[in-house]
């Protein structure tokens, strides 16, 4: 459930009813928002009239309000502004401007991973993404350069100002990757990896939730659940395809799941096309119908060379081909935002 304070409430007012929530054994999850405080309250529900009743009692509390909902933390009866995870000097995700995140699959070389940075940032994109640790189906494919790799794309990350994205695969690689890393990414096949959630989520560090390949909506939240339960509430969800009897693509983009997480979710969504088609020419298409569905950002892959990629070279984006996506998501992402401030002069009128 959540206790939302009254504007009047005071610090101390705040802090007597974190008091009250913690003296219950109930765990507490505070949320400042533009106008009010509102705090999150979870423990067990068959305690929580009790407290309740105790809460509704109090002077600085407004209301109090049951959430049936199984996502608490990541639905917006818990929080009713929109996440912005801001990443500094500038870039921020779920804001009023599309993001994009554009690298190779894999870091190879310094001069592979720098080359590529200049060409995403030149186009537009703000943040640098890139495996030092991959995780392959087969253990003969290239697994990736490890912290070496990672302290390419910190080198990738002074020359040119982007921020930096990668994968974390294990609770073993946690502080190398923190080390370097902007934003963590856990991918598809961790999405599940309850240990290394709760890991994360007790790190002060964005992270980025990619959909599993066979998972449900609510499977999806719930997996958020887990890192924002441990405190982490920097949280990006990002919809990748799911895995379907059809074989002409690597997997099918749910373009549905954008609109439909962003109704039940305050978190921003961002959509994958090159996992979620797996084909290069289909990326930019994709990319631009999840732009005018709504997605908060898009993340690509883009290697200067793709036909000799140690990974993922087919659905990699060549330099000019991203320029043209680019182009193509910007008018879109422009439209919408007149389109959405239309609506907004009429609803007001």
């Amino acid at each position: 459930m959540i206790a939302v304070l009254k504007r009047s409430a005071s610090q101390e007012d705040k802090d007597q009813v974190i008091e009250v929530i913690r003296g219950e054994n109930f765990e507490v999850h505070p949320i400042q928002g533009v106008e009010k405080t509102v705090v999150g309250v979870l423990g067990d529900p068959a305690r929580k009239s009790n407290l309740k009743e105790k809460l509704e009692t109090m002077g600085a509390v407004e209301k109090v309000v049951l959430i049936s909902d199984p996502y608490k933390l990541t639905s917006w009866n818990f929080k009713q502004q929109k996440t912005v995870v801001d990443l500094g000097d500038g870039v921020k995700v779920g804001g009023d401007e599309l993001t994009v995140m554009a690298g190779p699959c894999s870091v190879e070389s310094r001069e592979q991973i720098v080359e590529t940075a200049k060409i995403v940032k030149a186009g537009g994109a703000k943040i640098l993404r890139g495996g030092a640790f991959k995780p392959r189906t087969s253990p003969y494919s290239f697994q990736g350069l490890g912290e070496e790799g990672l302290k390419l794309m910190a080198e990738a990350r002074e020359e040119t100002g982007l921020k930096i994205i990668t994968e974390l695969m294990d609770i073993e690689h946690i502080d190398v990757v923190c080390k370097y890393t902007d934003i963590i990414q856990i991918g598809a096949r961790n999405m599940k990896n309850y240990s290394l959630l709760k890991a994360i989520g007790k790190l002060d560090k964005p992270v980025m939730l990619k959909r599993g390949m066979a998972a449900t909506i609510k499977e999806w939240l719930l997996s958020a659940e887990y890192i924002m339960n441990n405190g982490n509430h920097n949280v990006i969800l990002c919809e990748r395809g799911v895995r379907t009897f059809g074989e002409e693509t690597r997997n099918t983009m749910d373009l549905s799941s954008i609109p439909l997480v962003q109704q039940l979710s305050h978190l921003p969504v961002i959509a994958d096309p090159s996992h979620g088609t797996g084909r290069w020419e289909l990326v930019t298409p994709v990319a631009r119908a999840a732009v005018a569905v709504g997605a908060d950002g898009i993340m690509v892959e883009v290697h200067p060379d793709p036909q000799n990629a140690l990974s993922d070279g087919p659905q990699s984006l060549k330099p000019k081909n991203f320029n043209l996506m680019m182009d193509e998501i910007k008018a879109i992402s422009n439209s919408l935002q007149s389109f959405e401030s239309k609506e907004r002069k009429i609803a007001y009128a």
